[in-house]
């Protein structure tokens, strides 16, 4: 079975973004270049970690390799535009992965797909070395982005997660339109 790489090193556009209401919302990365646009879904959780983990990785780049990251111009704009269409999902998120290129001062973000369920099974098993070769056989979105266009993509995604529904300040849990079972009243609804 044949895999692709979507590679854009650089995209012309690379978001975090969602269709749907609040509480029914899809989330998808979204890469733009060349004449091609490729969507891979994912979960809101994983849109989450992957803000939380580049701003380590900057932060990171910065003590252990003296990465400027004010050398570049910050966007006075802030990307809010949609999605682009047509949105059509090439495959769902199972794995993403990290990296910072010393050489060229810039973050590596790649989107594997979720393998099948036995390959799944398998990877529990497989110790770290092994965890390459049970991923080599998946689609992958592969991106290359600069420092500036790194926290242009953390900024997005962190306003796209906020923008669901308000947390309950006694539990957490996200409330609903049609009210919330909080287990701090004991199951009564708020």
């Amino acid at each position: 079975m044949s895999h692709h790489v979507y590679a854009f090193e650089p995209p012309e556009r690379f978001v975090a973004g969602t269709v749907g209401a609040p509480g029914e919302r899809t989330f998808f990365l979204q890469a733009r270049g060349g004449g091609r646009l490729v969507s891979v879904a994912l979960e809101k959780v994983q849109v989450t970690l992957l803000a939380e983990k580049l701003e380590e990785l900057l932060q990171e780049a910065h003590r252990r390799f003296g990465v400027d990251l004010t050398a570049e111009p910050v966007v006075e704009t802030a990307d809010n535009e949609p999605l682009d269409t047509p949105l059509d999902e090439e495959f769902r998120v199972g794995t993403l992965g990290l990296q910072f290129d010393v050489d060229t001062a810039t973050v590596i973000i790649e989107a594997i797909a979720v393998g099948d369920e036995e390959t799944e099974e398998r990877e529990s098993e497989v110790d770290d070395e092994d965890d390459e070769l049970a991923t080599a056989d998946r689609d992958r979105l592969r991106v290359r982005l600069t420092p500036a266009a790194t926290k242009a993509f953390i900024e997005r995604a962190k306003r796209v997660v906020a923008s669901g529904r308000p947390p309950c300040p006694l539990c957490g849990q996200p409330l609903d339109a049609r009210g919330h079972l909080c287990p701090r009243h004991n199951g009564y609804r708020r």
